[in-house]
């Protein structure tokens, strides 16, 4: 990146900011528990080939959002997948140098790739770094060999160690994934595998519960009795124990899955969670632009090769876009801004809905113990986060 082209922001509640997401849609394998855009393919992908293609798509939008977003500063980029780490560094550098490009990019722009800790790819951790990336996010998913084997990951546990070392060596700031409620675990012994990452963690954890997703090889399985989940009583358990070792340890969650200590967070996913701006690029990624005629989604084909079509063809591999409804803005915002402990404010839901929250029912969910409301903001407890779904369903419809 060019840093005479950088100039300062500061995300907060009241400045989302504003993201860039690449999606990288390869794997070397697809985990069976996966239910994300990701592609496995036998032959080497022509990386050249499909950089060129994002790069395309990131001029069709900086050409696209010049009169709206042009000037505003870019306060991160993420690389997401699949598997962003199988790409070459220098093809990283290059996708960070046409964004430097293209928009103005914040001095302290957080800039997240995310990796996986195999030995490979972990040699590529000085590249990286080198490219511009300051933040790397590793899949981990468990410290167990065992449970490795089980979630179809491709490391060791020491690998995943080595890696997180290394991350550390050469960047700034890092994370690392965990899945926690498997089949036969308890609170005690999850507790002990918590503690390890706590211990090996610098600043940031993301802790995400295993679900069972339709057209994975988990559902197949656990349809057919291959294996149980934990019953709803110890996955809330689980879930209570997370959130209060965590806190222990100085790591409070900031979102339901997302512990961080104090100025750690993701400033990306603060940005989606925030109901800020952001371009999606790459293979079925998804972006939201403030233009001047209304709030736009976009979605891209999700099919790597059919996406490279399209973007060659056309400029870009969007398939569907969309100026979106107030009453849609105002129940995205809803629903993306009580993940966070920050919650939302009533005045920027009033904007967007044309109305305001029924205060009634704010007041009820207050009393039950799944609100909490400090001035003029709401934000879900940690009981409101374990029926958010509802909770949101409760607050949107009265």
């Amino acid at each position: 990146m060019h840093p005479d082209k950088r100039s300062l922001s500061k995300p907060g509640p009241d400045n989302p900011g504003f993201g860039i997401y690449l999606h990288w849609p390869f794997c070397k394998a697809k985990c069976p528990y996966c239910d994300f855009n990701s592609h496995v393919r036998h032959q080497p992908v022509d990386q050249e080939r499909f950089a060129s293609a994002m790069i395309a798509e990131l001029d069709h939008y900086a050409d696209r959002i010049k009169g709206a977003r042009r000037n505003v500063p870019v306060t991160s980029v993420f690389f997401g997948g699949g598997t962003p780490s199988l790409m070459q560094p220098a093809i990283v550098g290059r996708l960070l140098d046409t964004i430097a490009d293209l928009w103005t990019v914040a001095p302290d722009a957080e800039i997240t790739l995310e990796a996986n800790p195999t030995s490979v790819e972990a040699e590529h951790f000085r590249g990286y770094a080198s490219a511009g990336v300051n933040r790397v996010s590793l899949g981990v998913q468990s410290l167990y060999d065992d449970q490795l084997r089980f979630l179809g990951r491709m490391h060791s546990a020491d690998e995943a160690k080595a890696a997180i070392k290394l991350a550390q060596k050469h960047f700034d700031r890092m994370s690392f994934d965990l899945i926690y409620a498997r089949p036969h675990q308890t609170p005690e012994v999850w507790a002990k595998e918590l503690d390890e990452a706590i211990a090996l963690a610098a600043d940031h954890l993301s802790l995400y519960q295993l679900t069972i997703e339709q057209d994975t090889p988990f559902f197949a399985l656990y349809r057919n009795g291959r294996f149980e989940l934990p019953d709803e009583d110890t996955s809330v358990a689980l879930y209570e124990m997370t959130h209060e070792r965590l806190e222990m340890h100085g790591m409070p969650a900031y979102e339901i899955s997302n512990h961080a200590r104090p100025g750690y967070e993701s400033r990306h996913n603060l940005t989606y969670w925030r109901y800020g701006d952001y371009v999606g690029v790459g293979a079925g990624a998804h972006g939201r632009l403030q233009l001047a005629n209304g709030r736009l989604a976009t979605s891209n084909e999700r099919h790597p090769e059919s996406w490279l079509k399209h973007v060659e063809q056309q400029g870009t591999g969007a398939i569907e876009e969309e100026i979106l409804t107030l009453e849609e803005q105002s129940d995205e915002f809803l629903i993306m801004g009580l993940r966070v402990k920050e919650g939302i404010d009533l005045e920027r839901y009033e904007r967007l809905a044309g109305r305001k929250l029924d205060e009634a029912r704010i007041d009820w969910l207050v009393g039950e113990g799944l609100l909490v409301r400090k001035g003029n903001r709401i934000a879900a407890t940690r009981a409101g986060f374990l029926v958010l779904n509802a909770l949101v369903a409760d607050l949107a419809s009265a």
